[in-house]
């Protein structure tokens, strides 16, 4: 008698590989907001460099500026705190330094640590 060899994943195969793909996507979905929020400050950030004259600009006016263009994008993890200015050479050097903590699953959390810098020059281009 000859029997036909099945090719193919079994059962148990496809619903193992299909838990670690929905495992994945769901730790996709918990990061997706967190980028898309450095994203959105890194975006901003680049955006007060264009203005003319920033370097000039007094702290609290650049970071009135900041936060204005961050309420348009719904952030809501930058604290003013977490936004410190530097004097340099020809204008301000601009640091964003925050954490964002997420649930992920039962007692753990997701952590991300973001930090970026932007030079907000007296010409009010771009680095």
């Amino acid at each position: 008698m000859n029997r036909r060899q099945q090719r193919g994943i079994t059962l148990t195969s496809f619903l193992v590989v299909l838990a670690v793909l929905g495992f994945a996507a769901f730790i996709a979905m918990k990061l997706f907001p967190m980028y898309q929020e450095y994203y959105a400050v890194r975006s901003a950030m680049k955006g007060l460099s264009g203005e003319p004259g920033v370097g000039d600009m007094d702290p609290a006016k650049i970071q009135d500026l900041f936060f204005r263009r961050l309420y348009i994008n719904y952030s809501e993890n930058v604290k003013p705190a977490d936004v410190k200015f530097e004097r340099i050479d020809n204008g301000w050097q601009m640091r964003v330094n925050y954490e964002v903590r997420r649930d992920l699953v039962g007692n753990l959390d997701v952590v991300g640590k973001f930090d970026t810098t932007q030079d907000l020059t007296r010409q009010g281009s771009a680095e």
